[in-house]
Parts: structure tokens; C-alpha cells; sequence
């Protein structure tokens, strides 16, 4: 399961995001991009969550998980759109010259702080 190493690299990332001068910090929303061919299990993720953040300042964090589309851009005629199947040729002019520019990525977009 690749989610515990994703939500181990997420939990450190957080915990360094926290201003040093708050006494007793504690993070009660995760804002989570995370794009869909980064074959990431929500549910997993989430359980993995819970399990390390365990006394912590992201203990009982909620996690709000903003589902990235796939996007394509051709690199002949500079179309870009959104994909949903495995097919990466261009609708405009059908070349096969494509590059993924959005869905592989897993972000933190944004996190809440409690009031002290």
C-alpha cells in the first residue's frame, strides 16, 4: 500500500508548514489535490491518516481531497483538454505528440490551523 508513504511524506510536510511560535498547534483541515493517475485510494489514505498522525498536531485532521483531472496538451497544434480514457492522441489534429500536464500530482493545497 503506497498511501502510507504518501500520507508520511504529507503528515512531515504539515508538520514543518506550522509556524514554530505556536505553543500547541493543532490542524484540523488538509486541503489535498491529488490528480487521477496518481492511483492514490481515498479510503486508504485516509486510514493511513489516522494512523500516524496519532498525537500529533494533525491528529483528528479532516481530510478535503480535491480529485484532479487528467489534462493533455498536444505539442504540434497546442490544444489542451481533459482525458478520461487511456487514449493520449489529439482530438484537434490526432498526432500522438502529447504530454500529460496535470493528474499525476499529489499537493497539499492548503491547511487549517485551530484557534489557539
Amino acid at each position: 500500500m503506497h498511501e502510507m508513504g504518501i500520507a508520511e511524506q504529507l503528515v512531515q510536510i504539515s508538520l514543518d508548514a506550522i509556524p514554530k511560535s505556536m505553543p500547541t498547534p493543532r490542524v484540523e483541515i488538509l486541503n489535498l489535490k491529488i490528480g487521477k493517475l496518481a492511483s492514490v485510494v481515498e479510503h486508504s489514505l485516509t486510514f493511513c491518516f489516522e494512523i500516524i498522525t496519532k498525537d500529533t498536531p494533525l491528529e483528528n485532521v479532516k481530510l478535503v481531497i480535491e480529485s484532479m483531472p487528467v489534462k493533455i496538451h498536444c505539442k504540434t497544434c497546442h490544444k489542451e483538454w481533459e482525458v478520461d480514457t487511456p487514449m493520449f492522441k489529439c482530438l484537434n489534429c490526432e498526432d500522438g505528440e502529447v504530454e500529460i500536464i496535470s493528474g499525476r500530482q499529489i499537493e497539499i493545497s492548503s491547511m487549517e490551523l485551530a484557534e489557539e
